[in-house]
């Protein structure tokens, strides 16, 4: 049976405002249109759809059957046609990414990507460097390490050595390295960080107590707020030294790693997911990049 869709768009709009008047408002066409598409429809299936009541419509049996399977047909039709915008049509793209950088790094980019690429709708999961590809249906994931990860592409990014942070009121008592073994020092769980920073600088590394953290994040703001002293990769944290928040007591850095943009081997690359690697590697310095692994 063929079923004109402006009769079946009055309908659905007539049974969600239950009124000929308020639908035609917002089909912007005259409320006799209106009524009269939808007493076609209700002579072509040989129903009523509606009871004409004193102060507005009710539905009956048969228009209660009808509106939800419109509804949803009509919300289908306009998801797809959303996703086309100046004449492309938008992706998605699922990104994974170590909070700190999602953070640090990302997100004060992120409108520049958007205005760059506006067919890509972005969701962005964060973790703490532990990611499933496979498992979390994800296209990339930035992470942090030595670029060697089963079954997966990496491209570098960038290094990112860390250095001591801390707030300025502890800041003010050190004035070496040597110093720092009467301050609580915050570690990660990768608890050879700070004996490896020690080294570099020339002293002793004290022994090591306190607390541990799975976040870059979250260390920083227990530095922040004179927990202690913190290894932290500064790149991602320059709006705290900015704002005064974090210092940094001395120069000394050591590289732990790197950050890389990350793909199963098997996952076929869509438009999205090149225009996100191609924008990610600019902007990173790294576009000529050879290093893979």
């Amino acid at each position: 049976m063929y079923l004109p869709l402006n009769a079946l768009r009055a309908f659905e709009a007539s049974a969600r405002q239950l009124s000929f008047t308020r639908a035609a408002d917002e089909l912007n066409v005259t409320q006799t249109a209106v009524s009269m598409q939808v007493k076609n429809l209700e002579e072509r299936l040989g129903v009523a759809l509606f009871r004409r009541l004193p102060r507005g419509l009710a539905l009956t049996d048969e228009g209660l059957a009808l509106l939800p399977v419109l509804a949803e047909s009509f919300g289908r039709i306009g998801t797809v046609l959303a996703q086309f915008e100046n004449g492309r049509k938008r992706e998605v793209l699922t990104l994974g990414v170590v909070g700190t950088f999602a953070v640090g790094w990302l997100m004060p980019r992120l409108r520049e990507f958007q205005q760059t690429y506006p067919f890509v709708d972005l969701r962005l999961l964060t973790n703490n460097n532990r990611v499933d590809l496979a498992g979390e249906g994800l296209d990339y994931a930035i992470r942090f390490g030595d670029g060697a990860w089963h079954g997966t592409d990496a491209e570098r990014l960038f290094s990112a050595p860390l250095t001591p942070m801390c707030s300025p009121e502890i800041a003010a008592r050190l004035r070496r390295p040597a110093d720092l073994a009467g301050e609580t020092l915050l570690r990660s769980y990768r608890s050879d960080e700070w004996s490896e920073w020690f080294a570099a600088a020339g002293a002793v590394c004290p022994a090591i107590r306190g607390f541990v953290f799975d976040s870059s994040l979250t260390m920083a703001e227990a530095a922040a707020q004179q927990a202690g002293v913190a290894l932290l990769p500064i790149l991602m944290f320059e709006r705290e030294l900015q704002q005064g928040r974090l210092v940094c007591p001395f120069e000394t850095s050591i590289g732990a790693g790197a950050y890389w943009l990350t793909r199963l081997k098997s996952k076929q690359e869509t438009p999205a997911m090149l225009a996100f690697r191609h924008w990610l590697l600019a902007h990173s310095g790294a576009a000529d990049s050879p290093n893979q692994a």
